[in-house]
């Protein structure tokens, strides 16, 4: 078995694999400052909830977009399962060509999600990840990363909505049923749901038209991609645990059997 862990911006996502199969998988909050024995702790009474032996870990990729936790999360798993991680980054093998003008510029949690994309659903793809940030990424039919998008995530739309006007209230991000809002709270979440959606589908639909791909697959990840792939036809799949599936598919690359 294996454990896999994607350090996010708002959360950290880890889950126990056989296999292709996850069998556990659990979230913490990534902002909380933890020592190396927090981490250590936590994720062994993580394990000891869900009555899995953590002697029975063979070996920890992780990826993340957040680098000032590293350290901590390293030496943690370093003491308290005696491995030492792999970790996605430069050098890794990945089986995606990246055609970007900077490859080191782009995120773990990018190349992870557009690797299990396009393995698992083929392309040409478009996966949107709807997180702290919302992204787009291309990957093209022979497998190359190709265009990268990054817009506001919803949540911090609305925070900064919140944080920016004094009188607004801050709310819950569901979508109300009517845009025709008459009171304040709705009205807030007729613009930014609506509003969200005809972002993500323009943004689609311009990546369709630019690269002459009319049969383009769109797969959604992340905290709020249930809501969206709910509320559009463009958005094909739903794969709340793409990054998971991307984290095995890459260590499957880079560790001898």
């Amino acid at each position: 078995m294996i454990l896999v862990i994607d350090v996010g911006n708002t959360n950290t996502e880890l889950a126990v694999m056989e296999g292709d199969n996850i069998l556990n998988s659990w979230r913490f909050v990534t902002k909380t400052p933890r020592t190396s024995d927090e981490y250590g702790v936590l994720i062994k009474g993580l394990f000891e909830s869900a009555g899995v032996d953590l002697n029975k870990i063979d070996d920890v990729i992780i990826a993340s977009v957040v680098p000032n936790i590293m350290y901590s999360l390293n030496n943690g798993i370093r003491k308290y399962l005696d491995i030492k991680p792999l970790v996605v980054g430069p050098g890794i093998k990945t089986g995606m060509p990246i055609h970007t003008s900077d490859p080191s510029e782009l995120g773990a949690d990018r190349i992870i999600d557009a690797v299990a994309a396009y393995k698992l659903y083929g392309g040409p793809v478009v996966v949107i990840d709807f997180g702290t940030a919302t992204t787009f990424d291309y990957v093209d039919a022979s497998g190359k990363f190709v265009a990268a998008v990054t817009t506001p995530g919803i949540q911090i739309s609305i925070d900064a909505l919140w944080n920016s006007a004094a009188k607004l209230p801050n709310i819950e991000i569901k979508k109300p049923e009517t845009i025709l809002a008459k009171d304040t709270v709705t009205s807030m979440q007729a613009g930014l749901v609506y509003g969200y959606i005809g972002q993500v589908e323009y943004i689609i639909k311009q990546i369709i038209k630019e690269t002459g791909v009319d049969d383009m697959k769109v797969i959604a990840t992340g905290g709020y991609g249930r809501m969206f792939y709910q509320e559009t036809e463009m958005i094909k799949v739903y794969d709340p645990q793409l990054s998971l599936k991307g984290l095995k598919i890459i260590y499957d690359k880079n560790r001898k059997k």
